[in-house]
């Protein structure tokens, strides 16, 4: 039994979400009262939640809501002492079609969540970030000093957030943490990211489709992602701080399309599909991380190879393949 976190009371934005699935998955493992935020509908549509074993999801108080609904965010809030901030619309695409619902939801719902931890008396708000953020690097490995860039109306919402995060600390005070996470993947993940995109495409198809092969990304098992989000709630010394995510290796598209096709032993082949390249001065062509600040504040490191990362997201991908719209482009 993790004593730290027994009947801890905790909310986590975004619960329906990839990462945000597996946080609450970690937290229910861990003894917390978690509570999760999902965005509601109609359908009673719980997002990848679903996938939560039935053992540990009846543990878990759902609520269905909207960031943009400052009561609504409140109402959430309420009795928590820690606060897991995921809720965004994160889809790059989709920011270039919707970008004022993108900024919306990742704006207003932020300052919503910030009011509300304030007004309320929570004890730490551990806000997520994005790699985006600094746009193609400058300089390599990025650290958190790295310039802020926004190629994509996303990468601007989430600018944003970030630094309504950090006024708040400078200005009232808060116990925030930003968690700034480099390419995320795994178990769970839409097609809307590249790697389940390659995968399933592999797994059922003569043909991977894919956008641009050079591009560089640093990629980290969603594992080691839940684990720097826990270790940076737990730290002492990491308050108004803002700290890289990321293994610090890199590795191009093309490439990792090619690791792919090699361990699930398929034939096929890649082409390019213009449809799926990002406008000119938005395509971010280089990140990797520098999480030497995260290390040392929190004592947190990746364990998860690549390969192994892969082979386990390939292994539970293969026993849900027709919950994916193979070959279709998502946005």
């Amino acid at each position: 039994m993790d004593d730290a976190w027994l009947n801890k009371k905790v909310l986590v934005t975004g619960a329906g979400g990839f990462i945000g699935s597996h946080l609450v998955e970690a937290l229910v493992l861990r003894n917390a009262n978690v509570r999760a935020m999902v965005h509601y509908n109609s359908r009673g549509d719980l997002g990848l939640l679903r996938y939560v074993p039935s053992d540990i999801l009846e543990k878990v108080d759902i609520i269905g809501a909207d960031l943009r609904d400052a009561y609504a965010v409140r109402s959430a809030v309420n009795d928590c002492e820690v606060v897991f901030h995921l809720g965004a619309l994160i889809s790059i695409p989709y920011s270039y079609v919707h970008p004022g619902e993108v900024a919306e939801t990742n704006i207003l719902g932020t300052m919503n969540v910030l009011l509300a931890c304030r007004d309320l008396g929570v004890k730490r708000l551990v806000h997520t970030s994005t790699s985006e953020v600094y746009g193609t690097a400058q300089y390599a490995p990025i650290d958190e000093k790295h310039p802020l860039q926004a190629q994509s109306p996303y990468s601007g919402t989430k600018i944003a957030a970030d630094k309504l995060v950090e006024s708040f600390y400078r200005t009232y005070g808060m116990d925030v943490i930003t968690v700034r996470p480099f390419n995320t993947y795994g178990p769970r993940q839409s097609a809307r990211a590249v790697i389940p995109t390659i995968i399933t495409q592999a797994l059922a198809r003569k043909t991977i489709y894919l956008g641009n092969l050079e591009t560089i990304r640093d990629f980290t098992f969603v594992g080691d992602t839940v684990e720097g989000f826990i270790m940076a709630s737990e730290s002492e010394r990491v308050t108004g701080k803002t700290l890289n995510l990321g293994t610090g290796t890199e590795i191009k598209i093309g490439a990792i399309a090619q690791k792919i096709i090699e361990l699930t032993g398929s034939t096929a082949t890649v082409e390019i599909d213009p449809e799926r390249f990002r406008p000119k001065d938005s395509e971010v062509f280089r990140l990797i991380s520098d999480h030497t600040l995260m290390t040392e504040l929190t004592g947190w490191r990746p364990l998860v190879s690549l390969d192994d990362g892969l082979s386990r997201t390939i292994e539970w991908i293969s026993r849900h393949l027709n919950n994916y719209k193979i070959g279709k482009y998502a946005i």
